[in-house]
């Protein structure tokens, strides 16, 4: 199992130090959630703050775009750092132009699904895609509960996956903590986003060692 804390639930204030201690806790991605208040009813940070912190850590990027229209920023993520970009098949774009713009420009493209939404509805474009982000709770806000449900989700996705003979990866993004980790670990799962698990820890690198452990 892979560990990418989300930094929407690390202190703001110190967010250098944050990324830098989560890096040293054994972090294999870091999480950007990227929110304009209209997708999603929560305001976070853009391309410019991303690319302030991209020197502080070597870890790769895994920026969520949670905004209306991902397609009008696509160059900015990539200029300021993403490694992976993944935005919602719900949003205003066109996923096929979306999909092409981020490949166009050498990173690894990804497509969001929320609770509601089928995750067949990523299936067109599977063959394409470095990764899945299964929503585990509606996005907006961290600190929200776990829906088991969505592990339906994961598991029919990855039964496609493997008839399709793809390496697509599955992420999963909402309530993973130590109760939750071998439930997704389990329906096959193989990146989990986890944000107060790891930043509201007294210890990150035991947080994530605990988690990594319990998935073995």
């Amino acid at each position: 199992m892979l560990i990418a804390p989300s930094l929407l639930s690390c202190d703001f204030s110190i967010f250098r130090e944050e990324i830098r201690r989560v890096d040293e806790a054994g972090a294999d991605f870091m999480h950007l959630d990227v929110m304009d208040a209209h997708f999603v009813p929560n305001l976070t940070f853009g391309a410019p703050v991303i690319k302030k912190l991209r020197p502080h850590t070597k870890k790769p990027f895994d920026v969520h775009l949670m905004i209306s229209q991902p397609h009008r920023y696509i160059d900015d993520f990539c200029r300021a750092g993403a490694d992976i970009i993944s935005f919602h098949t719900e949003s205003d774009s066109d996923n096929d132009k979306t999909l092409r713009l981020i490949e166009e420009r050498g990173v690894k493209p990804a497509l969001a699904v929320k609770p509601n939404t089928p995750v067949e509805a990523v299936y067109p474009y599977l063959d394409r895609l470095y990764m899945v982000l299964v929503m585990t709770v509606e996005p907006g806000f961290g600190g929200q509960s776990f829906m088991p449900l969505m592990m339906d989700k994961v598991r029919a996705l990855r039964e496609e996956i493997s008839v399709r003979s793809l390496s697509t990866l599955i992420e999963v993004d909402g309530g993973i903590g130590r109760d939750t980790i071998k439930v997704a670990f389990d329906a096959g799962v193989d990146i989990c986003v986890a944000g107060t698990a790891v930043f509201g820890a007294k210890d990150a690198k035991a947080a994530i060692d605990e988690m990594k452990a319990l998935c073995k």
